[in-house]
């Protein structure tokens, strides 16, 4: 099993969504994140000062998946929220040890 994170620009969001829920991808968690790379912040307006922040609003998606479609998964996600320009964000794959389903104590990939 995979553990998938994915860091990406926030109105990019409902793309992705839709289209892991095309492919059958019936849960996930979501997170408000902020952070920065190569993007270095940047410059806002705030009651009239201007001032800079080195922390961008990102969403972070947290996906569990069975080692034989985590691949599709990464690509789906890497191909809908591509936008060409810095900052589109990262993808981390992490080896899944394990898993349970609190309800019903199913554990593995049944769980999933």
């Amino acid at each position: 099993m995979k553990f998938i994170i994915a860091i990406i620009k926030p109105f990019k969001l409902d793309e992705v969504r839709q289209a892991l829920s095309n492919m059958g991808i019936a849960g996930m968690t979501v997170t408000e994140v902020k952070g920065f790379g190569r993007q270095k912040g940047q410059t806002e307006i705030y009651r009239g000062a201007e001032y800079s922040t080195n922390m961008l609003p990102k969403v972070k998606l947290e996906i569990a998946a069975s080692d034989e479609i985590a691949a599709q998964i990464v690509e789906t996600i890497q191909q809908t929220a591509n936008t060409g320009a810095i900052g589109d964000g990262k993808i981390f794959v992490l080896d899944l040890v394990g898993v349970t389903r609190i309800r019903t104590g199913e554990s593995g990939e049944t769980a999933l």
